[in-house]
């Protein structure tokens, strides 16, 4: 058959079932939404809790730091198994049980008095989070082919952007109108009211997910031997990809993928952990205030995270698209560093596009790695990559947490994030030499 009667032919497989995958979408993506959004307000609420714990619990910057970063040890010894185990027992009790560990435990947050019990609950927080994003990022290949996939991964992964859209006005409504009632801090009331939720819908999952394509019986027989086929049309244009999870660690792809998501992961944690304290540092005192900047600022990142999805899935350049977003958190953040004690209003704006830069870049990330690794070996090097790369995470909140507290200002350590954002966007330009031409 000629090129153009197999463009013709995929095209028509894709609209015919184009309806299909609109339909599974409907029911896997909202509540993967929602769940993503509640584990951003409850990983990142320590942020906002701050603003009033730190001086309850006489905590210094270090302490703070270092108990935000901790979360991603967690992450990291967790996560590669938590994923394996998903492809072998299914999304459906994988999932169900990251969320209600995660839900406990922030709700435990609110007994934290020491600096040790505070170490302990954000190390736990991640251990049990482990393995959703990377677990939902496989989850969902099973149902989307390649050409769909970044539309679908940037319409989930814009739950980020959403949970501060969500998170930061309803923190600073928690902190300001329930402080010292019934006894209980805001802070303390911001850990329980946003952990419960998650306990609830990890419950609910048990008994709405589907594992996979042939036990999905709200489809008819129909729709899954036609999504099955265009699924299998997907694999075999993808060619031969690494399968076995062992030939991958030795891939030097996977870490090249590895070193660069650490570099993205330094933006989006700081970005995410210390966006409330640089708004407060330019000048905004009010916390409910801080929360809807947070919000707006959250809201643009939404947007370019769901729109450089369909724009990668229309013109297939999410390398291009994911070094434009890195390069513009780069400026960011060195605006927000230049201009942190000298106009507030330039420093928000800088936040803004420096959350929307930093969280715009991931959805079409994943795009690259999920190209060139398939079976074991996706499960594994997508949990690899997500769990090393995390170790940013760790890095970004205590390396600015021991700079604030050893100069009180933090405008040098967002220099130096600005710079390792910038060193992402040079690496993910290198990685075009590992993709046939055009492929991205």
């Amino acid at each position: 058959m000629s090129s153009v009667a197999d463009c013709a032919a995929v095209t028509g497989a894709a609209d015919h079932v184009g309806p299909i995958y609109r339909k599974i979408a409907v029911r896997l993506i909202p509540i993967l939404m929602l769940l993503w959004v509640l584990a951003w307000i409850d990983r990142v609420n320590v942020s906002f809790a701050k603003l009033q714990m730190m001086d309850e619990l006489g905590f210094s910057d270090a302490v703070y730091g270092l108990g935000a970063g901790i979360f991603y040890i967690g992450y990291l010894l967790f996560e590669v198994p938590s994923n394996l185990l998903l492809q072998k027992i299914g999304a459906r009790g994988t999932i169900a049980r990251i969320a209600i560990g995660w839900g406990i435990t922030c709700t435990l947050m609110a007994l934290v008095a020491t600096p040790a019990t505070f170490y302990v609950l954000r190390f736990s927080l991640g251990a049990f989070e482990a393995g959703f994003f990377p677990g939902v990022i496989l989850y969902l290949t099973l149902w989307f082919p390649s050409d769909r996939r970044a539309k679908v991964f940037g319409i989930f992964m814009s739950s980020v952007a959403l949970s501060g859209v969500i998170g930061g006005p309803l923190a600073g409504l928690i902190m300001s109108v329930l402080h010292t009632h019934l006894t209980l801090s805001g802070w303390q009331w911001l850990f329980i009211i946003e952990g419960v939720p998650t306990i609830l819908i990890g419950i609910f999952c048990l008994f709405y997910l589907t594992n996979r394509l042939e036990e999905a019986h709200w489809l008819s027989p129909e729709e899954r031997a036609a999504v099955a086929a265009d699924l299998k049309r997907d694999r075999d244009l993808l060619g031969s990809r690494e399968n076995a999870f062992g030939s991958v660690l030795r891939d030097r792809r996977l870490w090249a993928f590895t070193s660069i998501y650490f570099c993205v992961i330094v933006a989006n944690a700081t970005v995410a952990f210390w966006g409330p304290t640089v708004i407060r540092e330019a000048g905004i005192a009010d916390i409910s205030a801080i929360g809807w900047i947070v919000s707006g600022a959250s809201l643009l990142g939404s947007a370019c995270m769901i729109l450089n999805g369909f724009i990668a899935d229309r013109t297939k350049r999410p390398l291009i698209l994911c070094v434009l977003s890195l390069v513009a958190a780069s400026v960011a953040l060195c605006t927000m560093a230049i201009f942190l004690h000298s106009s507030a209003r330039i420093t928000i704006v800088a936040f803004a596009f420096a959350l929307a830069g930093a969280y715009g870049a991931i959805p079409v990330f994943w795009q690259m790695p999920n190209r060139l690794f398939a079976g074991a070996a996706a499960a594994g090097g997508i949990a690899v990559i997500n769990s090393f790369g995390n170790l940013g995470g760790f890095l970004a909140p205590y390396g600015l947490g021991m700079t604030a507290s050893q100069t009180g200002d933090i405008s040098g350590g967002l220099m130096a994030v600005s710079l390792v954002t910038l060193i992402a966007a040079l690496g993910v330009a290198v990685t075009r030499r590992f993709f046939t031409p055009g492929a991205v």
